[in-house]
């Protein structure tokens, strides 16, 4: 069945595009830093690390953490909207001899995308907090029906205090609401100078597939 949007949420859709394709031609965006960050760092490689499995970056920006993870053992697919992005994300993997999937498409339409999971483990750096709010119901739906038992997903987000836009921004309430069949087991402050936030949520029910019944783990 067709989406049926409306006028001005398509103009949010088309605002974000802009902006992020922006970004990217200037060789600035902030969420790009080059660096893996720690916290990502922590549950790979950490105390309690993970066991490598299947992972998938939502927002990946030029691969820097898709690289990580492959070159840690996991299977990595990587989703990012942005056509230049995705291609400096392909060079730097090829270059670095990882084996990473870097797909081009919206992290909220995942059936247009082409990867089916399950997946052990999402990585969103930014991605989430900056989708319109009227997609953001089905970016929850698109990960939860790709979750392995058990999955772990780790969100950066920018409160929405940081943003004079009120409909960016990311808080624990909405995250709760909106990931059903979900744990919020962690949110952690960032140090960033406007309010940001770590979230780590766990996949506490089995992915539904079609024509399957739910089972809890």
């Amino acid at each position: 069945m067709s989406e049926t949007r409306t006028a001005v949420e398509l103009d949010q859709e088309a605002a974000v595009r802009r902006e992020l394709e922006d970004y990217y031609r200037d060789g600035e965006p902030p969420w790009d830093t080059g660096v893996t960050p720690p916290e990502l760092v922590a549950l790979v490689e950490g105390p309690g690390a993970l066991v490598p499995g299947r992972a998938l970056e939502l927002g990946c920006g030029t691969g820097t953490n898709a690289v990580y993870l492959a070159r840690h053992g996991w299977r990595v697919s990587a989703v990012d909207l942005v056509d230049r992005a995705v291609r400096q994300a392909r060079e730097k993997a090829e270059a670095a001899g990882a084996d990473v999937t870097v797909l081009c498409g919206d992290a909220t339409r995942l059936d247009e995308v082409g990867v089916p999971g399950p997946y052990d483990l999402f990585f969103d750096l930014s991605c989430f907090c900056g989708i319109p709010p009227h997609r953001r119901d089905a970016y929850a739906a698109g990960l939860t029906e790709r979750a392995a038992p058990g999955a772990r997903l780790l969100m950066f987000g920018y409160g929405p205090e940081a943003f004079p836009d009120p409909i960016s921004g990311v808080t624990a309430d909405e995250l709760g609401a909106r990931f059903p069949g979900w744990r919020l087991v962690d949110v952690t402050p960032g140090t960033n100078p406007v309010p940001t936030y770590w979230f780590t949520l766990r996949r506490t029910t089995a992915a539904v597939r079609p024509g399957s019944r739910q089972q809890a783990e």
